[in-house]
């Protein structure tokens, strides 16, 4: 059996009070990253999503409707698509970069309506700011287009998303972090 004096006890005692702010902020650090990595993938997997509709929806009217209110679906906890901040449906290179001015930019305010042949509708919360790449302007055809347009467009979607923090005591250091996920599909060629 071990004893200990009366001032060893309380050396104890010191040391994990010195070391427990420590350990609390790495753990706390730790749920905040896996919040953020959680939310980071959510978006990822909806902007995926999203380009895939808009790949394969071409140059039908409604396409981007179709597309915003699947990346609405898209984001679940503990991710919130209400803090998805825009939306961008472009004409991309093979690179992934902007071709031109061609873009449509979706900011989450106010709401959009489409309404297809059968008479259904979708009304999605978002508001078009920038409208320079309307669907009837993407190229489907393999041949191409014409124009600029020699093949099948590359259809990018980048979606921007604000994550705030979800523990008080890392709202100390800042209110969160917004990052943009992006992804770019091939057209399906419909003729």
């Amino acid at each position: 059996m071990v004893r200990f004096s009366r001032s060893e006890r309380g050396q104890a005692l010191v040391e994990f009070a010195l070391i427990l702010p420590v350990l609390l902020l790495v753990v706390i650090g730790l749920i905040e990253f896996s919040f953020v990595w959680n939310s980071r993938n959510t978006i990822l997997f909806a902007s995926r999503d999203g380009s895939m509709l808009a790949a394969e929806g071409g140059s039908i009217d409604g396409t981007d409707c179709v597309v915003l209110n699947r990346i609405e679906s898209d984001v679940v906890s503990p991710a919130k698509s209400i803090q998805i901040q825009q939306v961008v449906i472009y004409w991309s290179d093979r690179n992934g970069d902007l071709v031109g001015a061609n873009q449509n930019v979706y900011g989450r305010t106010g709401s959009t309506t489409c309404t297809y042949p059968d008479g259904s509708t979708i009304t999605v919360p978002y508001a078009i700011a920038t409208s320079g790449y309307i669907e009837s302007a993407r190229c489907d055809v393999l041949a191409g287009c014409g124009g600029s347009h020699t093949t099948v467009d590359i259809v990018g979607v980048q979606v921007t998303y604000r994550h705030n923090w979800l523990t008080s005591f890392a709202r100390i250091t800042g209110s969160g972090v917004t990052f943009t996920e992006t992804t770019i599909t091939r057209v399906e060629p419909q003729k």
